[in-house]
């Protein structure tokens, strides 16, 4: 593992030369690439876990859909639109802590469809899992298996009590174990300060993860986390940089809230280091058009080539 950047100088410096850095780190490491992928929310509601900011959770009233596993055709045509619209992945992504056997053969049956049919990566983020159930989607063809770390471990009980830190990191190892890539990374804006922003991305490099999708919360109503403030653009910038810095190797996602909280300076978090989004809407929520981000892709490596 290479070593890390000294966290103290990084804090030190003024938000345009961290920025700076952070960007040249991402050329030197990984050129112009720009990767995007989608998801479909496979399986909605009903979760047993009390994630603080998820509209999916029983513990809270919401408006967020219900509804079992989606049959294969279903889930054969996000995938094509996932194909059509540019993604280079596809991630199906089911409520609840984890699968129950029924399901899992049912994922283990639309992975290989994905594959045989449509032809594009197939990711998956399915809870907690072990070995067994991982190789058995690893086999079906499944290439990437994401799970997120949420924040820092020493805010984490701030956010979920109902499983642990330490559950979703011997997730992401068992994962590993059997040859997976894995995805993960975190929500910004949960009230976690920039230490445990650093904390997180340290624990994502230790962990030696692969692609981290960065999210920037979106706060819902119903949900604990409804009435939390907004994070200063400035804040998350910084916060996108140091994450560059601290994984030089990694593809940087930005996904769910980063139209509403970047707004007009959605570009500036690619200048930060940022080189991979998610398209086509997130769990409960939609984003911009394809189109437009796809649009939005070119220009961002015509300014990375100038």
């Amino acid at each position: 593992m290479n070593q890390l950047p000294d966290l103290t100088k990084l804090q030190a410096l003024p938000l345009a030369e961290l920025m700076r850095q952070a960007l040249a780190i991402k050329l030197a490491r990984r050129g112009t690439s720009f990767s995007l992928c989608s998801i479909v929310n496979a399986k909605s509601g009903l979760c047993s876990e009390d994630c603080r900011f998820c509209a999916q959770s029983a513990h809270y009233q919401t408006e967020a859909p219900v509804y079992p596993l989606l049959d294969k055709e279903q889930i054969l045509t996000a995938a094509r639109e996932a194909k059509r619209i540019g993604a280079s992945r596809f991630s199906l992504v089911t409520s609840g802590r984890g699968l129950a056997s029924a399901d899992l053969l049912q994922v283990l049956t639309l992975i290989r469809a994905i594959r045989k049919e449509v032809g594009i990566k197939v990711c998956a983020s399915l809870g907690i899992l072990g070995e067994v159930e991982l190789r058995q989607l690893k086999e079906a063809g499944l290439s990437r298996y994401h799970h997120n770390l949420e924040t820092s471990w020493e805010f984490f009980p701030q956010i979920c009590t109902t499983h642990s830190f330490a559950d979703r990191v011997a997730t992401i190892r068992a994962a590993q174990a059997v040859g997976l890539q894995v995805c993960s990374g975190g929500i910004f804006g949960l009230g976690e300060t920039e230490a445990d922003r650093l904390s997180m991305a340290m624990s994502l490099a230790e962990l030696g993860i692969d692609s981290v999708p960065l999210n920037i919360l979106i706060p819902l109503a119903g949900t604990p986390c409804a009435g939390l403030p907004p994070l200063a653009i400035a804040e998350i910038l910084r916060a996108i940089a140091l994450y560059r810095l601290l994984l030089p190797q990694a593809a940087i996602r930005l996904a769910a809230g980063r139209e509403s909280a970047l707004a007009d300076f959605l570009s500036s978090a690619f200048m930060a280091g940022a080189d991979g989004m998610m398209i086509g809407g997130y769990l409960t929520q939609r984003g911009r058009s394809p189109e437009a981000d796809r649009q939005f892709a070119e220009e961002i490596k015509q300014l990375w080539s100038m």
